[in-house]
């Protein structure tokens, strides 16, 4: 079990502090309307999703089932990093202790790991439901569902807990160390170190390849089984529907697993403190934001229940 002693006998208290977008008080406060928006838009949007597959028993499906899952992933997801991020864009920089950064570099990466990993059990989902249609509901059983997501938040706070535990078994050198970046992610925070970090590195990469590379692969080899089968689909319509089911998750997959492993997976000589938290905007707005619209604008039945549920509402409000 990792100690956190030597941190604290070290140097001390330490706080971390952010480096700011920007000194100019224009622009930080375009900036925080910015990303207080989309963060809003991504609750609701998320918000929305959950509250259709709990309403509507059309919706009650495995697929769905996950779906829900990773809206409720994403809330958390951004709701660990925005808020935070949003206080420190007004005015002077605004110190986190270090428990402080080692709690939000741990649900950062637990959430994180486990969106991809529910990102590789969806995939096995489409698989069971393109390649095994008559055995499906025989396979994809509710219990089997919870199991598989359970799973991947367990896996998702062992790495977790391990790599955020060792990370903060080094040393810090100072009082106030300013973190480039806008919020305890692990690279930036490695880099703040005062003793050599080749072994977490390694650890770091290893537990990238688990989370991102291992469940990357599971989700080719299932679309590539569920390309085969739906090219053997005789009529036309039927295989536009098998894509169109598909490539919603696909789209997802792509921008999540692109994102993550530039930041994640490139040689450290070949990364910038500057492109990470750029590429980390991505993924802290642009994966969230999106999923509910991917999955809104390209699939008939949540358009279709979210459209009927409106209508049910706007009618409730007239009565």
């Amino acid at each position: 079990m990792f100690a956190w002693t030597p941190v604290l006998n070290h140097s001390g208290p330490t706080d971390f502090v952010f480096r700011v977008f920007t000194t100019v008080p224009e622009f930080q406060a375009l900036l925080f309307l910015l990303f207080l928006l989309l963060y809003l838009l991504i609750l609701c949007g998320n918000t929305a999703i959950i509250c259709v597959v709990c309403t509507h028993t059309s919706l009650r499906t495995p697929m769905y089932f996950f779906l829900s899952n990773l809206s409720f992933l994403e809330i958390c997801y951004t709701t660990v990093v925005v808020p935070l991020m949003l206080s420190n864009i007004l005015g002077a920089q605004k110190p986190i202790p270090l428990a402080g950064c080692g709690a939000q570099m741990f649900f950062f990466v637990t959430l994180g790991s486990t969106d991809c990993f529910l990102l590789a059990v969806m995939a096995y989902d489409r698989y069971v439901a393109v390649c095994h249609p008559l055995h499906y509901t025989l396979i994809m059983t509710q219990k089997l569902c919870v199991q598989m997501v359970v799973g991947a938040l367990g896996l998702a706070l062992s790495l977790s807990l391990q790599l955020t535990a060792l990370i903060f078994t080094l040393p810090f050198c100072g009082h106030r160390r300013e973190i480039n970046h806008f919020l305890c992610d692990v690279p930036p925070v490695l880099r703040l170190a005062c003793a050599d970090i080749r072994v977490h590195q390694a650890v770091l990469y290893v537990v990238g390849i688990l989370v991102l590379t291992v469940p990357f692969l599971l989700i080719c080899v299932s679309y590539v089984f569920i390309t085969l089968a739906i090219l053997r689909i005789r009529s036309a319509e039927g295989r536009h529907r098998a894509f169109s089911t598909c490539s919603s998750h696909l789209t997802v997959v792509l921008l999540q697993y692109g994102c993550c492993s530039l930041v994640y997976l490139r040689p450290q000589s070949s990364t910038s403190e500057d492109e990470d938290r750029q590429i980390a905007l991505v993924y802290t707005f642009v994966t969230p934001l999106l999923n509910p619209l991917i999955y809104t604008l390209r699939n008939k039945d949540v358009k279709g229940a979210l459209r009927n549920a409106i209508i049910s509402k706007a009618a409730s409000g007239v009565d």
